[in-house]
């Protein structure tokens, strides 16, 4: 196994465990656990004046250290005590594996981390925003528990064929712009791909929806007072960039509410408005809210509907909790109810999420399809008829038998057997010779075998997936693409070298390092880069080395006058180290 498992992982089911990769820790170089450093050094300074108290109490309940990049073993011990646990992945994974990940109390990290370059802000998930965004607001109980069942709702949400493109698309531009030496013409493409896709999408799927959702709570959301608000959002708590943009006049803040699943968000750019919630009580709500507009909460033809255009695997669950789980085809409906259904494909029955015996995706290899609703002329129910009403209509076994529903479906045949819920229900009737039609079109012949027909007055829920996990292979997933790791030429690898030399100096591994080498042969070799110059000036701030630290401001000047964007970032990394010092 390439992972470490523990209680909480070993409940996960196997399609979620394919997506977990090793986080392989030795692979992060000095540059990373510098780039680590700075950003949450930054973080703590500033965000504990800005960010929700459960944000810097949550780092030190969760054991992210501000030095060093986190462990994900060494998180997982902390993260049990709060019932939860991370997993490292590949960068962004399918919308709806990572909200499952999340019903199942699972932190999904992304290992990697950004370049220096991208040092304030990526579009790429990786450690510092999972790590240090999202780990420690999950320390509060009534947030955690809202990312638990957002997952849980999430993950049954139907996405669009389109939805499917477009993350494929975020993906890409995600790996390109993270991967070293991506020319800019490439970057610039990607970025009109996804903004070309953005505009096509269509109506937007339930999918889409919620993960506006959960874009503007738990990735960008504040909490609080329009006028005084905090942020929570893993988004803003990983961008040192973004996280004091938000907190200006320049971004809008809206009150938080169902408004927000319709309010589009761009990922490549800075956020022109945000959402404030009171507290997170009231995310909740909004959720629940918005649930209750989802196919799995309301059913009925739209649901149906929303299945066949997702062009996936889905599932249907009839009054009677029959459940059918495969790909829809095709709907055939009267005065705006469903009446007939039809899969394409494996398909499989289940009742409780269970799978019923005898009817595997291998009993319905070619679909599946079935009448819904009430026979023509009696007031009740098929599932609602009690034995004696069963034999009085002569749906019985060894009957043979026309039933006409409303809506002119036919179903003709001799009756085999039935099979019940354990409330007694029929949920199941079992043919044999039998013909099904609507009108002049013929749906199922004798000759196909044993027709078997779902019983099930309406559609009380349609929902991504399967109901039983174990009847579909599920282990399909793949990968387009992986996150790139560009070959090292030998100046990048002198770079590590130097930068691993001043960090070991620091933790005392290894105090003969001369400091002053190291700068003069940074400055000859590498001119343009000004983080480990300020790692350099904090070294010699602690040593009192006056005449040091001037040479490295001068070079820092040098620097900023050369390259005028990171010039900010230089000087929050000076003040941070004189604060620090001071207090």
């Amino acid at each position: 196994m390439s992972y470490e498992s523990n209680p909480i992982l070993d409940k996960l089911p196997k399609h979620l465990k394919q997506f977990i990769k090793p986080q392989n820790y030795e692979e992060y170089t000095a540059i990373d656990q510098a780039v680590w450093r700075y950003v949450m050094r930054k973080n703590v300074d500033y965000l504990s004046k800005v960010a929700h108290s459960s944000y810097v109490d949550g780092l030190k309940k969760t054991g992210i250290s501000i030095d060093h990049i986190p462990n994900m073993y060494g998180m997982n011990r902390i993260l049990k005590e709060i019932g939860w646990a991370a997993v490292a992945v590949d960068g962004f994974i399918p919308p709806s594996a990572f909200m499952e990940f999340q019903a199942y109390n699972v932190l999904v990290i992304a290992s990697d981390i950004r370049q220096l370059e991208n040092i304030e802000y990526t579009p790429a998930p990786d450690i510092i925003h999972e790590g240090a965004g999202h780990a420690p607001i999950i320390a509060n109980p009534e947030y955690a528990e809202y990312l638990r069942r957002f997952g849980e709702i999430g993950c049954k949400a139907i996405s669009s064929a389109k939805d499917y493109e477009l993350y494929n698309a975020v993906r890409h531009l995600s790996i390109i712009k993270e991967a070293h030496g991506t020319p800019q013409s490439e970057i610039e493409e990607a970025e009109k791909h996804i903004e070309h896709l953005q505009e096509n999408m269509g109506e937007p799927s339930e999918m889409a929806l919620i993960r506006n959702l959960h874009w503007w709570t738990v990735e960008y959301g504040l909490i609080g007072t329009v006028d005084n608000p905090k942020i929570y959002g893993a988004g803003l708590l990983s961008s040192i960039g973004e996280s004091t943009w938000c907190m200006t006049d320049k971004v809008k803040k809206i009150p938080y509410s169902i408004e927000a699943a319709h309010t589009e968000f761009d990922i490549t750019k800075p956020q022109p408005q945000l959402f404030v919630t009171p507290d997170f009580a009231f995310l909740s709500q909004v959720l629940e809210d918005f649930a209750n507009t989802m196919a799995v909460r309301t059913g009925g033809l739209s649901g149906v509907k929303k299945l066949i255009n997702s062009k996936a695997l889905g599932t249907i669950e009839l009054s009677t909790g029959l459940q059918i789980s495969g790909e829809f085809s095709n709907v055939i409906e009267n005065d705006g109810k469903p009446i007939y259904i039809q899969t394409t494909g494996g398909t499989a029955l289940a009742y409780r999420e269970k799978e019923l015996v005898g009817h595997s995706i291998a009993h319905h290899a070619d679909g599946f399809g079935s009448p819904i609703g009430k026979l023509k002329g009696i007031n009740i129910a098929i599932e609602d008829m009690g034995p004696r009403d069963l034999k009085a209509y002569k749906i019985y076994e060894g009957e043979q038998i026309a039933l006409e529903f409303e809506g002119g479906i036919k179903v003709e045949g001799t009756i085999i057997t039935g099979t019940r819920n354990l409330m007694g229900k029929i949920i199941l009737i079992t043919f044999e010779n039998c013909t099904v039609t609507h009108n002049d079109q013929v749906l199922f012949q004798p000759e196909w075998g044993l027709y078997h027909m779902a019983v099930g007055q309406n559609i009380v829920s349609a929902y991504n997936g399967p109901a039983d996990l174990n009847s579909f292979n599920l282990m399909s997933h793949q990968i387009t693409e992986s996150t790139i790791k560009s070959k090292k030429d030998e100046k990048r690898l002198q770079l590590e070298r130097y930068y691993e030399q001043i960090r070991h100096f620091r933790e005392g591994k290894n105090t003969t390092i001369s400091r002053n080498k190291v700068f003069q042969a940074l400055k000859k070799d590498h001119p343009k880069d000004w983080l480990l110059p300020v790692e350099l000036y904090e070294l010699a701030k602690q040593d009192n080395n006056l005449e040091f630290q001037q040479e490295i401001l001068e070079h820092l000047e040098q620097i900023k006058r050369d390259n005028p964007k990171v010039g900010h970032l230089i000087d929050d990394g000076l003040q941070l180290v004189d604060t620090a010092l001071v207090s």
